[in-house]
């Protein structure tokens, strides 16, 4: 399919503004939640979707046209927790570097194992547009730039925090990924704990090596 045929494909038909539209949309995507994590991305159907949410079809295409554009607003429903747990848990963490990142990694695991098999159909079964992978980049640049500041105070160079945010923030969300919303995921809080003393180590050592 085409860049642009892609792109066109997964926008929303309309945003809703008044409250019982948005009260509809709201249910649109929590129908879908429900069933693209029970049915997966190719059982996922529209009429399945609608008649979860207790709508008539003809009813949800006034909002989407399709389940590829209501997979791509539970994606950016996705980013957007994702976000939102991230800048809570930075900004509420205190100066010690332990507990910053255990609360980081933290975040993150709730985000993704609230559903790991709808995570999955989000990422890894469903069309990608460029749109999207640009806001899941944005969303990795923003946390980069958090963690780099929070770090800046252990570096002696700017580039050596930004260096160490990026790595860290690339390993977590990898290992997170993989081991946590992946097909066997381990247990969320030995996961947390091994993944905290692992990007604790790597940070006191490197901000060791760097001074």
């Amino acid at each position: 399919m085409a860049k642009n045929a892609l792109e066109m494909r997964l926008r929303p038909r309309k945003s809703p503004r008044q409250a019982r539209s948005l009260a509809t949309q709201a249910r649109v995507l929590e129908a879908a939640r429900r069933t693209f994590a029970r049915h997966g991305y190719a059982g996922g159907t529209t009429n399945r979707i609608a008649a979860q949410a207790g709508i008539s079809v003809g009813s949800l295409y006034q909002y989407y046209p399709n389940k590829d554009a209501i997979l791509a607003a539970l994606v950016r429903a996705h980013i957007e927790d994702g976000t939102r747990a991230l800048l809570a848990a930075l900004a509420g963490a205190g100066s010690e570097l332990e507990s910053l990142v255990r609360r980081a990694v933290t975040a993150l695991v709730e985000v993704h194992a609230a559903d790991r098999r709808l995570h999955q159909v989000l990422f890894e079964e469903s069309p990608r547009a460029a749109s999207l992978r640009g806001e899941l980049a944005r969303l990795e640049e923003s946390a980069v730039g958090l963690a780099a500041a929070r770090l800046a105070d252990r570096y002696a160079r700017p580039a050596d925090a930004e260096l160490a945010a990026r790595i860290v923030v690339t390993t977590i969300e990898s290992l997170v990924h993989r081991l946590v919303a992946g097909a066997r995921p381990l247990d969320s809080a030995r996961f947390i704990a091994e993944t905290t003393r692992l990007v604790t180590g790597y940070l006191e050592s490197s901000a060791a090596s760097g001074r």
